[in-house]
């Protein structure tokens, strides 16, 4: 599959309601600030994979500016109920994405990837079957990725609790590839230590710099920010 002929979704919530898990560590300044990073490096990487386009989903005025900069499409949330916020707003986008581009393959990517490699994405496009296939997380509960192809079958995600299980009980393939950085989505301080470790990209490693994160960060050099990013 060329990787031009898929577009991905990303739904971001408001900065100041974000990571709550990590309010043990970080105060809520800095997880807004994290969160923005780590978006920036998971945009970053998608846009290097060759993607068709990326598409933001969010509420937030700031997460908009940044995402525009890095060359991503803004779509504003929808209202949607809060029990099903996310998977609405990205049903919503991907309906938007085909309006434009028409009868496309869709990838929704989690947001928080900073350590996502763009060869990870070309590799599991490149493997996956036709119809719906899905990246579980590093945990194996969560989905990191889910791939909707030939243009036709609508996005439908279930993400959520449990939402690996889920999207495989709907009929989605399991992609058993070797991808960390892709797998690496970040809850809480564990996750964002084993992001580290695998080498984080260039703007959460300065964001992680600038708050004196404990421990020494390995950014992956392979990465750059492009011109335009004020968050790198």
């Amino acid at each position: 599959m060329r990787p031009d002929a898929v577009h991905a979704v990303i739904a971001v919530k408001h900065l100041d309601r974000a990571k709550s898990r990590l309010a043990d560590r970080l105060p809520p300044v800095d997880r807004s600030r994290l969160v923005l990073a780590m978006l920036c490096d998971t945009v970053t990487a998608a846009a290097e994979a060759g993607l068709g386009s990326v598409t933001v989903v969010t509420p937030d005025a700031e997460v908009a500016d940044t995402v525009r900069a890095l060359g991503a499409v803004v779509h504003p949330d929808p209202v949607s109920s809060p029990e099903d916020g996310l998977n609405a707003a990205l049903s919503d986008a991907a309906a938007a994405v085909r309006r434009r581009h028409g009868a496309v393959d869709l990838l929704a990517l989690q947001a928080d990837l900073p350590a996502l490699r763009p060869n990870e994405l070309c590799d599991m496009l490149a493997a996956a079957p036709s119809g719906r296939a899905i990246v579980a997380d590093h945990a194996g509960r969560g989905t990191a990725a889910l791939l909707v192809r030939g243009g036709v079958a609508p996005l439908a995600p279930l993400f959520g609790v449990d939402s690996a299980r889920r999207h495989i009980a709907s009929g989605a393939t399991d992609l058993a590839g070797h991808w960390p950085g892709l797998r690496q989505d970040v809850d809480t301080a564990e996750d964002l230590r084993r992001a580290v470790e695998l080498g984080v990209g260039p703007a959460t490693a300065a964001l992680l710099d600038d708050i004196g994160w404990p421990r020494p960060v390995h950014v992956d050099l392979t990465r750059r920010c492009p011109a335009g990013s004020h968050v790198c």
